[in-house]
């Protein structure tokens, strides 16, 4: 069995959570902050969703492991930001993909939606940097990287159909 999609789950956790401490937050107008790696946050997500079909409901497991590696190198304020955040917004992305019975592209793109949102008032909150403009670009950010994966599944999807 493969577990190549958990190993990039748990790394993609680590790599961006050490990127929340070393890369600044970018200064908004109105006092709110924008983290720029809040990018490839989005892709962690659809990465997530991968795992899940490798080792099913133990993928909670791989991303606690992730933060308690994060913990160990990252900032631990950090660290624990973002297995909060993690924590609350993965257990709606597997709900979304768990029971909708949809197909793989649609689960990537609703779970995403879902999700992002709810991980970025999260983390933004218990870093202290929660604000309406930080929360909507932080929740864009995120959902650039979830598109471009929705986009080429969907792809592949209807190629397979044809």
């Amino acid at each position: 069995m493969s577990f190549r999609f958990t190993a990039l789950y748990i790394l993609l956790i680590v790599a961006v959570n050490y990127g929340f401490s070393v890369v600044p937050p970018v200064d908004l107008p109105g006092g709110d902050k924008w983290p720029p790696m809040s990018i490839i946050v989005g892709l962690i997500f659809v990465a997530r969703d991968f795992a899940q079909r490798e080792i099913g409901h133990r993928v909670i497991i791989a991303m606690l492991t992730a933060g308690v590696i994060s913990y160990l190198m990252a900032d631990p304020f950090v660290a624990m930001a973002s297995v909060a955040a993690f924590l609350v917004s993965e257990f709606c992305d597997w709900a979304v993909y768990s029971f909708t019975g949809k197909s793989l592209s649609e689960r990537i793109l609703w779970s995403s939606a879902i999700s992002t949102p709810i991980d970025s008032i999260v983390f933004l909150g218990m870093i202290g940097h929660l604000g309406l403009t930080g929360v909507i670009l932080m929740t864009v950010s995120k959902m650039i990287g979830a598109v471009v994966v929705w986009w080429m599944v969907r792809r592949r999807e209807l190629l397979s159909a044809a």
